[in-house]
């Protein structure tokens, strides 16, 4: 398996995957693969941040998009920060080690690209062995998401010490 960024020919079959992935997900608006076009169209669309997760046959098996969006502090000023939304596997892919390589790959390159903080809305205990904790610990909420369910992860040492405030993880970076 390989991981690598999207390119427009992998578009459909990303849409499909999502799509498929979200079918069975405990948690899910059935919208998540238009989510992903959305996405692409938005300011927020960072293209070396979204991959796919592929086999030597070609078949993607795995996808995540990282998407640049902001803190609303309560001081007034706007933090940039990214939104892991989605990340997705294929049924029978699943509890193999992909999702976790692909926020490991994705967490890396935003590093790389000098983001200092991630957010996302999922599970607290798959994100937490990946490094996520409550964002509520940073000070940081959602609005009308309970808040175990957001989580952060800071990309360098105290990213988000001393910023207060919401995000906004529906993916729209406004």
């Amino acid at each position: 398996m390989i991981i690598r960024q999207e390119e427009p020919k992998d578009f459909s079959r990303i849409y499909e995957l999502v799509k498929t992935a979200f079918q069975t997900a405990k948690v899910s608006s059935g919208e998540e693969q238009d989510l992903v076009e959305r996405l692409r169209k938005s300011s927020g669309y960072i293209p070396e941040l979204a991959m796919v997760a592929e086999e030597e046959d070609g078949r993607l098996v795995g996808y995540i998009m990282l998407t640049r969006m902001y803190v609303h502090g309560d001081d007034g000023k706007k933090y940039p920060t990214l939104l892991i939304a989605p990340l997705a596997v294929a049924i029978e892919y699943r509890d193999k080690g992909i999702g976790s390589a692909l926020v490991k790959e994705s967490l890396w390159a935003a590093a790389e690209l000098d983001y200092r903080s991630v957010f996302l809305v999922g599970d607290p205990k798959y994100y937490k062995k990946l490094g996520f904790r409550a964002a509520r610990k940073f000070g940081i909420t959602h609005p009308g998401i309970p808040a175990e369910y957001v989580m952060a992860c800071e990309l360098s040492p105290d990213a988000l010490k001393g910023i207060h405030g919401t995000v906004d993880c529906r993916g729209l970076d406004e």
